[in-house]
């Protein structure tokens, strides 16, 4: 089989974000799995943009990758061109642009879009047909119906970061614990008025048992 063909069908996954009051949390566990096959146990799923903004990959590795670097190449020549930041709106009409020119041979990905602009949080989801919704909270992946169930109980309006990033955590880690496509350690991003930051090893096992 290909590299080009693996990559594709690297797919299990689970994904969250949530929208706080005062930023963005962005949480994905580690592992790409292809069927029953555990294809790679370290795979970062969430990817920064720029220094407010990043996003989830959840779908065809090779897919979620490409579309990565060009998002990341905007918000680049948007900051040079324009010296300031490029509104998370932006990124996400971009992000449905390059789902719809590319139809023909569809990419294969889910993609969340979380930041910190003007406007304050924003949290997008942008699914492989190009629509592009607003989210207070949204799971993708294999492992997303678990997920749903803990952020649906436990999601509120006045949710802050700090917050926020306990109960992303704990939906992943949910996932992990009953969908075989997920697993293999969990990242968690904080997307605020400071810009985007991963937490530590040390500060996720502050949080929950890993």
């Amino acid at each position: 089989m290909s590299t080009n063909v693996e990559e594709k069908i690297l797919h299990g996954t689970t994904t969250v974000g949530i929208k706080a009051t005062d930023g963005v949390v962005l949480c994905a566990d580690m592992r790409a799995s292809a069927g029953y096959f555990i294809a790679n146990n370290n795979t970062m799923k969430i990817q920064q943009l720029a220094k407010h903004a990043g996003l989830t990959l959840a779908g065809g590795v090779a897919d979620a990758q490409n579309i990565t670097d060009v998002l990341r190449y905007h918000a680049a020549i948007h900051k040079i061109q324009k010296n300031e930041n490029i509104p998370i709106k932006s990124l996400a009409r971009l992000c449905s642009l390059l789902f719809h020119q590319n139809r023909g041979y569809p990419f294969i990905a889910d993609i969340l879009i979380g930041g910190y602009d003007k406007k304050g949080p924003a949290l997008v989801n942008i699914d492989m047909f190009g629509s592009v919704e607003e989210k207070k909270y949204v799971t993708t992946g294999s492992g997303s119906p678990v997920a749903y169930g803990l952020l649906e109980e436990e999601y509120k309006d006045s949710l802050t970061a700090e917050q926020a990033k306990i109960i992303a955590l704990r939906a992943v880690k949910a996932a992990i614990v009953r969908n075989i496509g997920t697993g293999d350690g969990i990242n968690v991003a904080v997307i605020d008025k400071d810009g985007f930051r991963l937490l530590t090893r040390d500060q996720k096992k502050a949080i929950i048992a890993l």
